[in-house]
């Protein structure tokens, strides 16, 4: 950049609004990182020409990052996400402390990179010429191909699997004339347009919002709103396990790499990166990790169960636990049949039960909740219901506001699910847009969902970013309409 006497640049300096997050009673912001979400992006400057010898000066390791439902998230109050395990594990091997700033948009990583805002970005980047323009790339931390996402046809379940892949896209030749919706400049993108050249024929290529993300157009593909899109096939599948109506098995690309990305002025950096990346590979703690993510998505659906309730034995009996739900419902204040709706939403009534978070026993702790509130062994299920039962009292309190106590119940479960930061983001968002915040049907919930749309977490009420706010919404209604088939069930019992 020019910096001479004669020629002076004026840069206009966008606001960024940040906070840090630390570990808090009510698990509303935790995880071991300090993270810091910017919402806007400061224009160029000067590119940094920061390396290992000054971060580990510093004692601190700065990732970039943006949230998704695998790099970085928030789930029952716990950050989470598979760029931010393996970063976890590399500060630490490397003595530093991690820091995380996340931006609410991966067209930013790359700006505030060269800028010298963080030291790497730790997001899922597809290996490209024109990202190599601007930085250097990792180790690859995979290979993944694109897939396009169609749905199947309204009656997959009751054909033949071959009768349902004559009724969908299985060679790119058939995508010639096809409409697909995607980003403008983005690899998915690019690969259309090269397929356009490489068949000679035009697809009708849709350029969505630059504020749509991938998952929300495999949304719109899976609710007919869209015919089709592409997506990177982790992405997909992970998807799928929430959209089962979709299809993904049709690959058009071949393999692309995904890698972490540094500056390129930080070579020891990179270097640091790539010798513990080639070594983590081969770890068993590697495989986990994806694993948990990419691989076990179907351990994940686990957390949309369908079914309303269990059977009643001819004791008239739900568990084996009744009795101790119904201490601890007393001392909530609750129907007891409203807490035997949530345990077994969470665990079936197995209080050996463990979650792909790692949420434990009839009531799924995590772990902190569960030390936190008591619970020393929180697979013993009277530690585990009496630890759950404290939290759910507080939660009480902290959504006292909440006059109606039917509403209040809603938002406490919602809050039980997802974290109640995201529920008073939602609550905020509602109030912005002249809905009632202290109503949950058609109010808050739906800025609930509306918190997995970049349009809305990106907001500058919302605190908390990204969720995927299908499961908390599910979840609320499932325990309710559970709740009543249990009043039912019981009634001559």
């Amino acid at each position: 950049m020019n910096h001479s006497k004669h020629n002076l640049l004026y840069f206009l300096i966008l606001l960024l609004f940040h906070f840090s997050c630390t570990t808090t009673k009510n698990g509303e912001n935790s995880g071991n990182a300090n993270q810091e979400i910017v919402e806007t992006e400061i224009e160029e400057e000067k590119f940094s020409n920061k390396d290992f010898p000054e971060i580990k000066r510093r004692g601190k390791l700065i990732a970039l990052t943006a949230y998704s439902s695998t790099s970085y998230f928030i789930y029952k109050g716990q950050t989470m996400g598979y760029e931010y395990e393996l970063l976890s594990k590399l500060a630490a091997d490397l003595g530093l402390e991690l820091h995380v700033k996340v931006y609410k948009s991966i067209d930013s990583l790359s700006l505030a990179l060269q800028k010298g805002d963080g030291d790497l970005i730790a997001y899922g980047l597809a290996i490209t010429k024109r990202r190599q323009e601007k930085v250097d790339f990792t180790s690859s931390l995979a290979q993944i191909k694109q897939v396009l996402v169609q749905r199947k046809p309204d009656n997959w379940r009751k054909i033949a699997k071959h009768k349902t892949d004559k009724q969908l896209i299985r060679n790119v030749i058939d995508l010639a004339g096809k409409t697909v919706t995607v980003r403008e400049n983005t690899p998915y993108h690019l690969r259309l347009k090269n397929l356009e050249s490489e068949l000679g024929e035009d697809i009708n290529i849709i350029l969505a919002d630059k504020n749509t993300s991938t998952e929300e157009l495999i949304h719109k593909v899976a609710n007919k709103e869209i015919e089709l899109t592409v997506a990177d096939e982790n992405i997909a599948k992970l998807n799928n396990t929430y959209y089962p109506d979709i299809d993904i098995e049709t690959a058009i690309s071949f393999p692309q790499r995904i890698a972490w990305a540094t500056r390129k002025q930080s070579p020891e950096l990179k270097a640091k990166v790539n010798h513990w990346l080639d070594s983590m590979k081969n770890t068993t703690d590697f495989y986990v990790i994806y694993n948990k993510y990419f691989k076990n998505v179907r351990a994940q659906s686990k957390r949309f169960d369908s079914e309303f309730f269990s059977s009643v034995d001819h004791r008239g009996l739900l568990s084996k636990y009744d009795e101790i739900i119904k201490e601890q419902a007393e001392v909530l204040g609750w129907d007891w049949l409203m807490l035997a709706s949530l345990v077994y939403q969470e665990s079936k009534f197995d209080p050996k039960a463990k979650s792909w978070v790692g949420a434990v026993g009839l009531m799924q702790l995590m772990p902190a909740t569960a030390k936190e509130y008591g619970a020393n062994n929180p697979r013993d299920p009277r530690q585990n219901l009496r630890a759950g039962t404290k939290y759910l009292k507080w939660l009480e309190e902290y959504w006292k506001d909440i006059p109606d106590e039917n509403e209040r119940m809603k938002f406490v479960l919602a809050s039980y699910n997802t974290g109640q930061g995201h529920v008073r983001d939602a609550q905020r968002l509602a109030k912005k847009y002249e809905h009632d915040p202290l109503v949950w049907n058609d109010n808050v919930e739906k800025y609930l969902l509306l918190k997995s749309n970049k349009n809305y977490y990106r907001d500058e009420v919302v605190k908390f970013g990204y969720a995927r706010g299908k499961e908390p919404v599910h979840y609320v209604a499932n325990i309710l309409e559970r709740h009543s088939r249990y009043i039912e069930l019981l009634r001559n019992n």
